[in-house]
């Protein structure tokens, strides 16, 4: 009966077309959708994730990475005390509005990101180059992402203000784009000076690199309970941090659940449209089926007919949504469209797919094998 169901697809094939496109477009929906997500959520994380940190240290209770609350300078002290780092990063974070001659005396809402300018910094060390960082020494020098330049009203070269304070753009990076708001790279003294701070103040995080990857659950342990000594602070690994960005804009806003929400609807849409599609094909095999099963075919082997055939369908759609979506996540990338996709995120929604397809023939084939043959066959 195994071979009846691909030599069904094989010479029926026109009958399963509308089938399969009906899976693919909704695998091409759901990818489409988690790559959304996140490449957007994702870039909550961007600060972390494009750092070389082991760990970070901030304010207790920090939801997000850009809600960061100054901490006094005795947390670095503490840190460099401590055998297990080699090496301590202070990183500033500013809530800035830019100004331009282009924004028509408007401002735009950025994040200003004060970092380390030597060679070895960890703080964006995955993203920016070495003689990229070294322009950040020019005073008032700063960094964005191409994609916010006509936001910005700014060009390579030209200059603005942040905070009433004069900066010049000395360079582009792709990938600074963040959740919320236009992030901009300085050098820690220009963003102190823009913040109208001094470094004896302290910073808004601290971020630490380890002599051995190892000691990390020790290090963690170490500063578990803070000492009051120091001040006010909380040690989480570079791992932790990220998640916890990433888990308050996807889980703690609104447009976190908005986004789950359509997610949601797309697997119900696509459950929806499959099922009725496969109900159509298996009811136009009525008869066939009602002739098999009086002349000895049990219910049993014609419903495996059914789940095998929608197990080949659900390859092909498989097979058309990884094309499609490959080509449209490409087109997406182009256009710097915050989207992403890990190996574990493509196996979900293949998994996902492949459950639907399944619970689809289940559906579609359960009225159909409860109808009595003998009526089938007047």
């Amino acid at each position: 009966m195994i071979s009846l169901a691909r030599k069904t697809l094989i010479y029926e094939w026109r009958r399963f077309i509308p089938v399969g496109l009906s899976v693919g477009f909704a695998g091409v929906l759901l990818i489409v959708q988690t790559a959304l997500v996140l490449g957007i959520f994702g870039s909550a994380a961007v600060y972390i994730q494009e750092s070389s940190a082991d760990v970070w240290v901030g304010y207790p209770g920090t939801q997000s990475v850009n809600y960061g609350r100054t901490i006094g300078p005795d947390v670095k002290v503490h840190l460099q005390m401590d055998p297990a780092i080699e090496q301590v990063e202070s990183y500033q974070w500013v809530d800035g509005e830019w100004y331009s001659a282009k924004t028509e005396g408007g401002s735009v809402s950025v994040y200003l990101s004060g970092i380390a300018t030597h060679p070895d910094a960890m703080m964006f060390s995955r993203l920016i180059s070495t003689e990229l960082r070294e322009k950040l020494r020019e005073p008032g020098a700063v960094i964005v992402d191409p994609a916010d330049l006509e936001t910005l009203g700014a060009t390579l070269g030209g200059r603005a203000w942040i905070n009433q304070q004069p900066v010049h753009i000395v360079g582009l990076l792709k990938g600074l784009r963040g959740l919320g708001g236009i992030n901009v790279l300085s050098s820690q003294e220009s963003a102190l000076l823009i913040a109208g701070l001094a470094s004896s103040e302290g910073s808004t995080y601290y971020l630490a690199r380890l002599k051995q990857a190892e000691q990390l659950p020790l290090l963690l342990k170490r500063f578990s309970t803070p000492d009051k000594r120091f001040g006010n602070y909380e040690m989480w690994s570079a791992d932790d941090f990220a998640l916890r960005s990433q888990r308050y804009w996807l889980l703690d806003t609104g447009a976190g659940v908005a986004v789950l929400f359509m997610a949601g609807l797309v697997c119900l849409v696509g459950v929806m449209i499959t099922s009725q599609a496969l109900k159509t094909v298996v009811n136009s095999y009525s008869r066939e089926y009602a002739t098999l099963n009086a002349l000895g075919a049990s219910r049993r082997s014609l419903a495996w007919v059914v789940i095998e055939q929608s197990l080949w369908i659900g390859a092909a759609g498989l097979t058309f949504a990884a094309v499609v979506t490959t080509l449209l996540l490409n087109v997406a990338q182009y256009y710097q469209v915050p989207v992403a996709m890990t190996p574990m995120a493509a196996l979900f929604c293949m998994l996902l797919i492949i459950v639907m397809v399944l619970f689809s023939s289940l559906s579609a084939m359960r009225s159909q094998l409860r109808v009595d043959p003998s009526l089938l066959l007047r």
